[in-house]
């Protein structure tokens, strides 16, 4: 009985157990259940708007929405026909977001297709857009639409908009063109890269030898490919990225040729040097250098810039080519010359000066040729700028040497009796204005300097100039003859001088202009007048002390050595300078009367023992003049030089 008691115990304890559970199976359930019920829920409210704006239209007034069906269905053509134009655009991406470089034609012939496209946008989306505005305007005046859908509307119309302006071309799918351009761009730039090498040009080999390697051509395809990647570029408005890209590579290219030059020396200031003397040898180059940049380099590439740019007009690749000249350095070239023309006044910068000018007048055909148009203007101010302070700079100098040479009268002459270093320097300086290289230069420039002072210039002027100079240093050297008190040192000095004029003018032309055979002669009086007191001096010396005696052969020979010593090497130096001037004429003999070997002999000849009977207790009173002897003998031959 207890047992069966038992039995039903447990079994309510499990049927409770098992309800239990199932209970709480079916509480989890409900509890899910709601949990998926509060997720619907919170997606039924955040659709009440749309819901509420899309049901809106069945509240809004019957008239209004009978009406705005004929709003859309008249926008609906123009519409479609838009967003078909959009589904071509959009077929174009593939190829025009590929390399141009391996069907350059095709690309073209791809972005022509959307250009063509977007033109149709712009010229047919009006329809679309007035209609769209209609709707708009009607949504709005009778409360058809909500707010947010009146919003997107009226953002997809401004973008309509600016495609009819052409302002959203760009942007259109994702910047489509924009890329596509571009792409084009750095094919241009990779075309010029790939054919624009520097020139294998080396600093150590001539100027000459350059000249023979000249920059390569364009080939004729790739300027082909060139024009068209250009004409893609007006189309698009774009043309002055082309230019940059083509100035900016030229340019480049043209400064890599010049690099081995070692041009260092154009950015050289006037603080860095004293005078026109110690860059002297950089104005040379200069010349060289500037004539081999226009005639080869910026010859060139004004070619390149016609075959490339020439069928835009000419005032487009004359602008290239102003620029590419500017950036490549020709304007550096011309204010090294204007630095020249700014440095400190001496008769060695007129020389320089005239180089320069001969260096610009060489190349003036060239550079009214290149740099005559209008876009060129920089550099023709530049170079009218500094053709001006040359020919100023060069005229003032050369009126300025006549006063110079006065001024320096002054001074006082050489202590030595030599050729002062202003009259070396005048008279060499004068042959060189002279001469075949400058006087036609010093006279053009004069020329110019007169006509723009309105005056008229003669070349009498050019010449009265130069001998109004060397009046002047002859008004010097007399000045200076006075000045010396030893008239043996005076007569040295007009000697020298005047055989220094002779020798340095004969055959030049300034010595023809001077008649130069007055001053030879002049020359050769004073030398006649010299030998012929040697002469005597000499002569009545040796007569004297041939008689005398100096017993011991050590010691006579001793002596006769120093004698030699002292006489031998002043008179042979005399006769190689002067000698020339007396021995062409008829009486030379009388003037040139001992030749050096002669003279060497008779002085070492002297005080010889005479011959004496044996026997005889007679001895030769010596005298005590002897050494007086000597140093008369070289007071003799010091006077004689």
């Amino acid at each position: 009985m207890a047992n069966s008691v038992n039995d039903k115990s447990i079994e309510s304890l499990i049927s409770a157990s098992k309800s239990l559970r199932l209970s709480l199976q079916k509480s989890q359930g409900l509890g899910s259940a709601l949990e998926k019920a509060g997720n619907r829920f919170e997606e039924i409210n955040q659709r009440l708007p749309s819901l509420e704006a899309a049901v809106r239209p069945i509240r809004a007034d019957k008239e209004a929405l009978a009406a705005v069906g004929g709003h859309i269905n008249r926008a609906v053509g123009p519409a479609a026909a838009v967003l078909k134009v959009f589904d071509a655009v959009h077929g174009l991406e593939k190829s025009l977001l590929s390399d141009p470089r391996s069907d350059l034609p095709g690309y073209l012939s791809v972005l022509k297709r959307l250009e063509e496209a977007l033109r149709f946008l712009g010229d047919n989306c009006g329809l679309a857009i007035q209609w769209l505005e209609d709707i708009v305007e009607y949504l709005e005046d009778n409360a058809v639409a909500d707010d947010r859908y009146l919003s997107n509307l009226k953002k997809s119309l401004k973008g309509l908009r600016e495609l009819q302006d052409g302002e959203g071309k760009a942007n259109l799918d994702g910047g489509l063109l924009e890329a596509a351009l571009e792409k084009l761009e750095n094919e241009f730039r990779r075309l010029l890269m790939e054919h624009s090498v520097p020139l294998p040009m080396s600093s150590s080999s001539s100027l000459g030898e350059q000249a023979c390697i000249a920059p390569s051509p364009l080939p004729v395809l790739v300027i082909q490919k060139l024009q068209a990647i250009i004409g893609r570029s007006i189309a698009n408005n774009r043309l002055e990225k082309c230019i940059s890209i083509y100035v900016e590579v030229r340019s480049s290219n043209v400064r890599a040729s010049l690099q081995a030059l070692n041009l260092d020396y154009l950015e050289i200031s006037i603080a860095e040097f004293n005078d026109v003397q110690s860059i002297e040898g950089y104005i040379a180059q200069w010349g060289k250098h500037l004539e081999f940049a226009v005639k080869h380099l910026f010859e060139a590439e004004y070619k390149r810039c016609n075959d490339v740019f020439e069928r835009i007009g000419l005032d487009v690749w004359m602008g290239c080519f102003a620029k590419i000249a500017a950036q490549a350095g020709i304007l550096a070239f011309l204010q090294f010359g204007k630095t020249v023309t700014e440095s400190k006044k001496d008769p060695i910068k007129l020389l320089k000066l005239l180089d320069i000018f001969a260096s610009l007048n060489k190349l003036r055909l060239d550079f009214n040729r290149l740099f005559g148009g209008a876009a060129c203007i920089e550099i023709q101010n530049l170079t009218r700028d500094l053709i001006k302070s040359v020919i100023d700079g060069a005229a003032e100098i050369f009126w300025e040497l006549l006063l110079q040479v006065q001024l320096q009268r002054q001074n006082p002459p050489p202590p030595d009796g030599s050729v002062p270093k202003l009259v070396s320097f005048i008279t060499d300086y004068c042959n060189k204005l002279l001469g075949d290289d400058y006087k036609p230069l010093l006279t053009q420039v004069l020329i110019i300097d007169r006509s723009w002072k309105h005056e008229k210039f003669q070349e009498k002027l050019l010449i009265n100039e130069v001998l109004e100079i060397i009046k002047a240093i002859e008004i010097n050297l007399e000045t200076w003859i006075k000045a010396y008190e030893d008239a043996s040192l005076s007569n040295l000095f007009a000697m020298n001088n005047h055989w220094h004029l002779y020798r340095h003018l004969k055959g030049t032309k300034l010595g023809v202009l001077l008649g130069m055979p007055g001053g030879r002669a002049t020359a050769r009086d004073l030398v006649k007048k010299r030998l012929k007191t040697f002469n005597e001096a000499f002569d009545d010396m040796y007569k004297k002390q041939s008689n005398w005696i100096v017993s011991d052969k050590d010691l006579r020979e001793k002596t006769c050595h120093l004698i030699v010593q002292a006489v031998v090497p002043v008179y042979r130096s005399y006769m190689q300078n002067y000698g020339p001037l007396v021995e062409q004429d008829a009486s030379s003999s009388k003037y040139a009367k001992y030749s050096v070997q002669t003279l060497e002999k008779m002085l070492l000849s002297l005080f010889q023992p005479k011959p004496v009977r044996y026997g005889s207790f007679k001895g030769r009173q010596t005298s005590g003049k002897f050494n007086n002897g000597v140093t008369d003998l070289r007071r003799t031959t010091s006077a004689v030089v």
